[in-house]
Formats: structure tokens, sequence, C-alpha cells
């Protein structure tokens, strides 16, 4: 009697039913060691286990262990509970039955397919027929995964298995973010000191010289979940450039939760792919502020300007990126010359020496800062008094029009949860009759439930809204706050400079064209206080 070494092969996927005993390792483990017990002709030489893997992929640690011993001639036999648990997907499934195994003499042995290469019961019809219906099965569990993901990711809540550096999962709800106090204080440092105008790499060295934790460290330190295969630290752990740029990047830090940006394309490609913004799904206020919106958006425009700093500084200039030559439109250089061992700064078009430009005004420095900041007192001081008249009858007005406009939108989003419901409730009578599967029902069901969530939040959302609104707080109107806190400017830096101003213009020696952040906000309000009579007693 011929003796065939065996391997039995035992795989559990995410996807299976772990409640179902019938799918368990033991179970699986149970009748193979059973069934090689019952046959005195095979020898049981070892056990392989691949818990957690799909059976769509055949790249499996167990597995690939296996075929290295068949390749090795260690075993000559591998037996599993059914064919689903060699491989769901069938071609793959079907070329190692037909090829790779007989070209090792390997037997093949299904148990409860009743499928015995051996005893020549692998009948091809069988098999494949067996092999498309398990590939169909993955399919449908891969649709219908996709489909509570999405519903899940459309009504806010957090689907994500590594939370953003900063935050961590809510312990009372884990589809909720919350801020992490530790990290999210040194993510507040690396968006001040960017503020500050420190350049990436400087802000890198810095937290390495404290022996502050990186995301990758600190979340290893603290047993927290890591990515597989996505962003990482540099190999020692330590902070890096693009670490750095990833975190001021991150939208997440202002409350907005943005998921499925990257997926794959079906369920038997597994490779990542960078999905449109179109396709991204995005959540406002999901979760709590570390960062304002206000910052954030003044590190983001930072970023665009060209801010390279010299090899002797830490930080940007003060108008790095701003300056712009009224002639041909190229960034205007800051220069430094030394006389008697004392510097003095000045800014020129460096287009000018090259013959591309006619404009030869060079511009001191300390007289620039002292003519931009006077100006932007001024600017301050207008918006300023623009708020203080924005009172009464003409603030009322425009917060009776906003709350309006709010009002309208929550009524919409109410008769559509009306009918969102209308039609959860009719789910059921539609099964019945027979109108709709048993899956049907499921999947509308999910959908269904999922648009309700999202409906109710959105509502959430504007009466919170309307409230700010009748309490005179709008965002729509909180960019005047900004001015407010400015009132007393004394010194300029480069986050001020930032925060108010979009470009200078340089048109001559003595003439500058500033254009300033909130213009169109400003004329709007100025708009509705023209046609006033509070306005034209105060011009009077």
């Amino acid at each position: 009697m011929q003796q065939f070494r065996a391997s039995l092969y035992i795989r559990l996927s995410y996807t299976d039913d772990k409640s179902n005993e019938s799918d368990s390792v033991q179970n699986q483990r149970r009748i193979l060691q059973s069934f090689a017990e019952q046959n005195p002709d095979i020898q049981v030489v070892s056990e392989k286990v691949d818990d957690g893997y799909s059976g769509i992929i055949f790249d499996r640690p167990a597995f690939k262990e296996m075929m290295a011993d068949i390749e090795a001639g260690t075993i000559n036999c591998v037996i599993v509970k059914d064919l689903s648990r060699l491989g769901r997907e069938y071609i793959e499934t079907g070329r190692y039955l037909r090829r790779i195994f007989p070209a090792y003499g390997v037997r093949f042995i299904a148990i409860n397919d009743h499928i015995d290469t051996l005893q020549d019961s692998g009948d091809d019809l069988v098999v494949s027929v067996k092999s498309v219906l398990n590939d169909a099965y993955c399919r449908d569990i891969s649709v219908k995964t996709r489909s509570a993901l999405n519903a899940k990711r459309d009504s806010g809540a957090y689907v994500g298995a590594c939370p953003v550096y900063g935050y961590t999962r809510n312990p009372e709800n884990r589809n909720q973010l919350v801020v992490d106090p530790y990290p999210a204080s040194v993510v507040q440092d690396i968006f001040r000191q960017k503020l500050q105008g420190m350049s990436a790499s400087k802000i890198a060295q810095s937290l390495n010289e404290l022996g502050i934790l990186s995301p990758l460290a600190y979340k290893k330190d603290r047993g927290l979940p890591t990515p597989k295969g996505g962003f990482g630290d540099s190999k020692e752990a330590q902070w890096c450039q693009s670490t750095i740029l990833r975190i001021l990047n991150d939208e997440t830090y202002t409350g907005v939760l943005i998921q499925g940006k990257e997926g794959t394309l079906n369920y038997k490609v597994k490779d990542l792919i960078q999905r449109e913004e179109s396709q991204w799904h995005r959540t406002e206020n999901a979760h709590d502020v570390i960062i304002s919106k206000q910052d954030f958006d003044v590190v983001q425009r930072s970023m665009r300007l060209d801010t390279r700093t010299s090899p002797k500084q830490d930080k940007v200039h003060l108008f790095s990126g701003l300056l712009i030559c009224g002639c041909c439109g190229a960034t205007m250089t800051r220069k430094t010359n030394t006389v008697k061992g004392k510097s003095y700064h000045y800014y020129y078009c460096r287009t000018t020496k090259k013959g591309g430009c006619g404009h030869s005004v060079t511009l001191k420095e300390e007289t620039l800062v002292e003519c931009i900041r006077e100006t932007l007192r001024t600017q301050i001081s207008h918006m300023v008094s623009v708020e203080k008249l924005l009172a009464g009858s003409q603030r009322q007005q425009i917060l009776d029009g906003l709350a309006n406009k709010t009002r309208t939108q929550i009524a919409d989003n109410q008769s559509k949860l009306i009918k969102i419901r209308g039609f959860k409730a009719s789910l059921y009578e539609n099964l019945v009759a027979g109108h709709l599967s048993k899956e049907e029902y499921k999947t509308f069901k999910v959908n269904y439930t999922a648009s309700e969530d999202a409906t109710l939040r959105a509502i959430e959302q504007l009466e919170q809204e309307l409230g700010t609104v009748l309490l005179g707080k709008s965002d729509r109107l909180q960019f005047m706050e900004q001015f407010r806190n400015y009132q007393e400017l004394t010194t300029l830096d480069r986050p001020t400079v930032l925060r108010f101003i979009q470009s200078i213009k340089v048109l001559g020696k003595t003439e500058l064209q500033i254009n300033y952040h909130f213009r169109e906000e400003y004329e709007q309000l100025l708009a509705v206080l023209q046609a006033t009579t509070i306005w034209k007693e105060e011009v009077a």
C-alpha cells in the first residue's frame, strides 16, 4: 500500500462567520485529523493554518510554507475540509488542481466535497462548478462589505484601522474619534512652528532633538495599531520631513473626517489605487478640533509659497513669496549687504539684472516692514469699525437671512427623512409579497438606514448652525473676530502677514498695492452699511 505524507491545510478568513462552529479552525482540525486516522495509508507530517486570509488570494504565509514542503518533497498529499478552504478564485484554484499538484505528484483531498484525486473523484465538471460558486460567494461578500462600509462612511462613522496621530477611538463609540491629549499637543506645536516660518525639516530636527516620539514610535510604544504598507517614518522611527508635511496637510485636525481616498478595483485585485476626490467620503464636524480652520488655511497657503530658508536660518523671511514685482510679476528677492559690520536688508527684482525687467526699484526691509505694519493696522481698524456699525437692524437683517436659509435646508432634509423612512417601512411588505429576496431586503435596509442616519446628522448640524445664527455667532461672520484679536498690533510677524495679506505688489519706491484676505466679505458688509441711515450719519 502506497503511503502518503500529508499536510492538513486549514484556512479561515475575516469574512467567514466566526460564530459558525463548522467554519472554525478547531472544527476543521477535528475533521481533518479524524479523516487521517481512518485512512492508514495517510501519515500526517504537518499542519498549516492561515487564520484571517481571504481565499481569493494565494499569497498566504502557511500556504506558501506548504508549497515549499511540496517542492522539497517533504509531503505528497494535501487534505482540506472543502474546496473553498484551498481557494475561492476559480481560475487559480483550477490551476493548482489540474497543473501544479499533478506536476509534483501530490494527492489532493477535499473531504466534504468528496474530492480525492487518487480515486479519480476530482471530476472536472464538479470541481469547476464548485470553484465558480466559491468565487461567486466571495464576490457577494465583497459587495456587501463595501456597501456596509460606504454606508458607515456616509453616516460619518470612522471605519479606519489606525486613527491619525493626535486622535484615538472613543471607548464608548468605536466609530468616533476623540482627541489624544499628548500627541494632539505635539501636532499643535508643529502647526505653531510652521506658522512662525520654520521649514518641515527644521521642525522634524527640533522634535528629534527634544526626544519626542514620532507617530510610528508613539503608536508602537503605546501598543496602538500601526498602518501596513502606507505612510511610515524613517527606519529609525525618527521624525522626518515627509512626516511633518503629512501632518500639516491633514485636514482631519480641523474636525473633518475624509475616508475612502484609496481602494481596490475589485475583490480579486488587492493593490490599492488612489480614488478621485469626487469619490471621497467627507464629513464636516465629525470630531473635536485640534487645529482651527483659520490656522490650517494659513499653513496651507504658507506651504504653497516659496518658503525656502537659507542654510544659516531656521525660519523663512517675513515677506517670502508675498512680495511681487509690479513690472514683471516675479517674486522679489531679499538680499543682505554688510557695511562696517552692520547688516542692511533690502528687496529687489532679480530678473532686472537678467534684462527681463525694467523695474530697478529696491526697498529697504526696515521701511517696508513699517509701511506694511501701519497699513495693516489701518485695515484692521476699518474692519473693527464696520463691525461696530453692523449693529441693530442691519446686523439682524443679515442674520435673519442666514437663519431663513438654514431653516429651508432643515425643512428639505426633514422632507427627505420622511421619504426615506417611508421606503424603509415598505421593505418588509415587499419581502413578504415576494418582490424582494432576503438578500435584497438586507442590502436595501442597510442602505436606507445609512441614508437615514446621514440625514439625521445633517439636520442636527443645521440646527446647531441655526442656533449660532440666532445667537449672532454664525461662522459666516466669524472672520471679523480675527480682526478684533489684532487691534493692538505692534509688531509684524510671519503668521500675521499670512493671515491677512494675499500679496504685496511693488509698483514703485513709494507705491504698494496690498491684496488682503476677506476683501470680498468686507465689501459685502460695506454694501449693506452704505445703504443704511447709520452709515450716512456716521460718514457725515
